[in-house]
């Protein structure tokens, strides 16, 4: 996997934990955090299709499961390695 994608995931990855961890939006805009939380979820999920075959199956896994914490850790250990 290229390190300009697992960079991207990465990116993805943290942009959804933030959006969750808003607790300013939550409070003035639930459906505008719900929305904003739905649209970084699908830019997930295509990325995850358009790069399936090059992902390594550890990280598949995580991906196909939802366990995004858990692609996140992954992803950022592997970054951390170069």
């Amino acid at each position: 996997m290229k390190n300009e994608d697992l960079d991207e995931l990465i990116s993805l990855l943290r942009r959804r934990l933030e959006v969750i961890g808003d607790a300013a939006m939550r409070e003035s805009d639930p459906d505008g955090q719900l929305a904003l939380l739905r649209e970084v979820s699908e830019r997930i999920t295509a990325f995850h299709q358009d790069h399936r075959s090059e992902i390594p199956p550890r990280l598949n896994h995580f991906l196909e499961n939802a366990s995004l914490q858990k692609a996140l850790e992954w992803a950022e250990a592997e970054r951390a390695k170069g």
